[in-house]
């Protein structure tokens, strides 16, 4: 019987036919050369094909050979064998692009993981703040920064946490309506008109807080604006606050009140979508604020309300956890 074993990629390439072996050479000079990936990746591309390798010959076939029953099987024992839903897509992903090179060269006549996907991955609950802390969060200030700061961090906090908007929508608020605006407020109304995913328009009800904390910025926003610039929010040099800085002047807001998570825009999102349906209960108006096009991805929130549920039965309810013995 022949010894299969192959502690390193060279020691696998020794136990391949010479043409075999030289392709996996061959590829890995084109990901180094032609593609010029990161030095890393050409090390992870590399560990992939010893996985397939090994595989191929604990299996007695070759690698022109596999077919999308191996991979399935070869699935399903690395899942067997404890490794995580996303390192099986990576790897599989590094399988893929292997042999979608073989058949461009003519070496193989399909690609055996074209079809093939991995196990599916838990989604992970949605963080979002208690109350409390998103509350706590809004009211702070930051009284050594200067007025026009404090101003327009306050709508920061007001319209991501009181109107669940994604950053990205918010950013691209102007101050006034116009064929170029992406997005912009209509402070009569009280309503907020963003461009979303999918570069589509949705409406969303802005909170008397809110408008008050946009109305408290625009004078500030008038005396450091520069000539031009259209964007509600701005950042020091007059022009569209960008993510980094928005994301930098959140995290600072609150490690400077107190809380004890690390805050980014989006957490604010999810706040304010488990905050509306532990009150209101009703997913659809949620789905529609929070501009989800399927109500699979509100439903998460509905597990994170329910979480929230036990976590509170679990504290309070003399029968929620037995005596100890």
């Amino acid at each position: 019987m022949t010894d299969t074993r192959a502690d390193t990629l060279d020691d696998a390439l020794a136990l391949l036919s010479a043409n075999e072996a030289d392709w996996v050479r061959a590829y890995l000079s084109h990901i180094r050369v032609e593609k010029r990936l990161a030095e890393r990746t050409q090390i992870l591309y590399g560990h992939d094909l010893h996985k397939l390798i090994t595989s191929a010959l604990a299996a007695s076939t070759t690698l022109q050979h596999v077919t999308p029953a191996h991979i399935r099987r070869w699935v399903g024992q690395m899942r067997t064998h404890g490794r995580s839903p996303r390192g099986i897509a990576l790897i599989l992903s590094g399988w893929r692009s292997f042999y979608r090179w073989l058949g461009m060269h003519g070496h193989v006549s399909s690609n055996p993981v074209q079809d093939v996907r991995g196990p599916k991955a838990p989604q992970p609950l949605p963080k979002a703040l208690g109350v409390d802390d998103a509350v706590q969060l809004a009211d702070h200030h930051i009284e050594t920064d200067p007025p026009a700061w404090q101003a327009r961090d306050q709508v920061l906090v007001e319209l991501l946490y009181g109107s669940g908007l994604r950053l990205g929508e918010l950013l691209g608020l102007d101050v006034e309506a116009s064929p170029t605006a992406q997005g912009w407020l209509d402070l009569d109304d009280a309503v907020a008109h963003v461009l979303g995913k999918g570069s589509k328009r949705r409406s969303v009800p802005i909170g008397s807080a809110a408008i008050a904390a946009v109305r408290a910025w625009l004078p500030h926003r008038a005396q450091c604006v520069k000539s031009g610039e259209t964007a509600l929010l701005l950042g020091p040099k007059g022009l569209r606050l960008s993510p980094n800085q928005a994301r930098l002047r959140l995290r600072r807001r609150a490690a400077m009140a107190g809380l004890s998570t690390s805050v980014h825009p989006h957490m604010l999102r999810h706040s304010f979508a488990s905050h509306i349906l532990q009150s209101s209960g009703d997913l659809r108006a949620v789905q529609e604020l929070l501009g989800h096009a399927n109500i699979s991805t509100t439903q998460r929130y509905t597990r994170l309300d329910f979480q929230h549920l036990a976590q509170t039965y679990d504290a309070a309810h003399p029968r929620a956890k037995k005596k100890p013995t």
